[in-house]
């Protein structure tokens, strides 16, 4: 029995590195929802009338910490997709949209529940609204850039002796780009015939006062694996060009939450 010691002693000396790098590895955060609710769609260029209806979200969130920096690296991709009508239920607009979101966040660690996030995202937006009851411009492209000032801020506690989070997320576009029609411009004057009429126009939140939020909680299912609900706000608008837009988007939020750790085999 002696003569194992000595291995033993030689095998806790090499794994000690490994267990202590165990504990300062780098934490990715991944969420993955679903969500359906209530769609509020303007777009002057196509109708006057405000369209209503049902609608379809999928977001996905990326949030990489390093052990030995307070900035947080986050991600989002989000899905937004609409089928809306008039008031008097025989117009149709079909809405859809994808953003990307890519963020830096210097993060503080009140204590070991409380974690309250600031920074900034650079979002692009691509999308489009479809009139069904139009002939003539049918459709209108929706493409924007903005740099939104972003909040977050997560809660940990206890409830029936699993862990929980409650956790918010807040987007306010600061300023940006986007492209737009003017009024009274066909698409075809703009990409067949080139005639470009101040088609790429300078935002602000002045002109494109816009607001998303994110409210989830989220409660453990398994270790580092939890169910997410919550509601997803996105409300877009802009005034541009002499036209005025909209897309206000509420959503019950269903998902899970993983967490992990990156292990960097090049020791």
């Amino acid at each position: 029995m002696n003569r194992i010691y000595p291995y033993l002693l030689s095998l806790a000396c090499c794994l000690s590195p490994l267990v202590s790098l165990a504990q300062d590895l780098p934490r990715t955060t991944v969420t993955y929802q679903l969500g359906m609710g209530y769609s509020d769609v303007l777009d002057t260029y196509l109708s006057q009338e405000k369209f209503h209806g049902t609608g379809l979200s999928f977001l996905s969130t990326t949030e990489r910490e390093q052990p030995d920096s307070r900035w947080t690296t986050r991600l989002e991709h989000q899905l937004h997709y609409s089928d809306v009508e008039d008031r008097s239920g025989s117009r149709h607009e079909l809405q859809g949209d994808y953003t990307f979101f890519y963020g830096r966040l210097f993060r503080w660690q009140f204590d070991a529940s409380w974690t309250v996030q600031a920074g900034a995202m650079a979002t692009g937006n691509l999308g489009f609204i479809y009139n069904t009851a139009n002939s003539n411009n049918p459709a209108q492209g929706r493409f924007s850039l903005n740099v939104m000032p972003t909040v977050t801020a997560s809660k940990g506690f206890s409830l029936f002796h699993r862990s929980c989070r409650v956790s918010y997320e807040l987007n306010l576009p600061l300023a940006g780009m986007m492209f737009s029609p003017n009024y009274g411009q066909s698409y075809y004057e703009i990409f067949s015939l080139g005639q470009y009429d101040h088609n790429l126009v300078a935002t602000t939140f002045a002109s494109a006062p816009s607001l998303r939020q994110h409210l989830a909680v989220s409660y453990a299912l398994w270790p580092q694996t939890m169910l997410s609900v919550g509601y997803l706000g996105d409300y877009q608008q802009a005034k541009v060009n002499n036209l005025k837009s909209h897309i206000y988007s509420h959503r019950l939020m269903v998902g899970i939450v993983r967490q992990f750790s990156i292990i960097n085999h090049r020791l």
